[in-house]
Parts: C-alpha cells; structure tokens; sequence
C-alpha cells in the first residue's frame, strides 16, 4: 500500500512539473503558408465565404457623388474552378430595406443621366474571366427630388444576373442606391477589371 502512494505521488509531481516547465515553453511556429492559388474573398468577419452555386460573388467597389450625381461599381469575381465568361450588361434589379423591389428604370450607359465621363459608356466586349479573376460593371445615377409628393427611392439591395440564362447573384450594399424621385439607373458594359 505504501509502495502504490508512493508511486502515485512520483507520478502526480511528474506531470505538475510539466505543467510548470510547460508554460516556459515558447509557443509552436505558425504553419506555413499554404498554396498562392485562388482564395475566396474575406466576408465582413474575416472568414472564408463559400463561392456560390453560380460560381461568382459580387463586391461592392468605390463609389463617387458630387453634386447629385452618382457613379459607383459593382465587381464580379469569378470564384469557381473554371472560366466564366461575360458579355453585354448585366440584369439588374434593386430592392429596398424591406426587399421590395424599388421602381426603376434601368437604362444602358450614362447618356440619359449625364453627359459627364463616367464609365458606364463604351463598346460591348467579351470578357472572360479565368478564376480568382474580375470583372466590373458602372452605375450611375442622380439624387434628385423634383416631386415633393414622390416619395424618395432608396435601393439598399441588388440582384443581378450576370448573364442570359445564369443564376442571380446578391449583394447587400453599405451605400444605398439613393434615387430621389428620378426612377432612373444606367448600367455600363462588363469590363474586365485590370490584372
């Protein structure tokens, strides 16, 4: 009985000691960084976003306002394991804080906006777009309120179908498509977003 004390208590100051020298021990180095290939785009948390079934994701770009004019971009990644490819515009539809559709007319280039450079103007062109690679697409419209009795649009939401036939991808903006009471958005052509 004596002999299994005694054998305990060597064991149990066997494991305390490692404890204690255990907590001198430096950390274990960071992993090394994996392969440099492709990686879906960081979310607002930090963590890894799974790539839709579509096999793109929309982020929102910058965005200009001076006067009452606005111009923003919309960039789609392409995030599947294969090339995606683009032409013409894109279909676009917006919806309000509550996801109601807001009642726009969505019009090609900038022409019926501004007649300002804005980017939203320009050739169509095929843009294909291998993975991890962008594309983007100018908006632009005016913050106007000509009608007091017209209540002011507010797009907080977009959808957009990239391409004929192809799924409809959303983005909730940090910027509102704020309209006023004009009813009217132009869309440029996808281009490709440079390397």
């Amino acid at each position: 009985m004596v002999r299994l004390r005694w054998v305990a208590g060597v064991v149990g100051g066997i494991v305390s000691a490692g404890v204690v020298v255990g907590c001198d021990t430096p950390p274990a180095p960071a992993a090394a960084p994996g392969p440099t290939g492709v990686r879906a785009a960081p979310s607002a948390t930090g963590a890894q976003e799974d790539c839709p079934e579509g096999g793109v994701r929309l982020l929102e770009g910058t965005g200009n306002a001076a006067m009452g004019l606005r111009v923003a971009d919309i960039q789609l990644v392409n995030c599947s394991k294969q090339a995606y490819v683009l032409e013409g515009y894109p279909e676009i539809r917006l919806l309000d804080e509550k996801r109601i559709p807001v009642e726009v007319s969505v019009v090609h280039g900038a022409e019926e906006i501004t007649s300002a450079p804005t980017g939203a103007d320009g050739p169509l062109q095929r843009v294909e777009l291998w993975p991890g690679q962008a594309a983007r697409v100018m908006m632009v419209w005016r913050n106007l309120v000509t009608d007091g009795a017209v209540p002011a649009a507010e797009g907080w939401v977009l959808e957009v179908t990239p391409r004929p036939g192809a799924r409809r991808v959303e983005l909730e903006l940090d910027r509102s498509v704020d309209l006023g009471n004009t009813g009217k958005l132009g869309i440029g052509p996808w281009k490709e977003m440079a390397r």
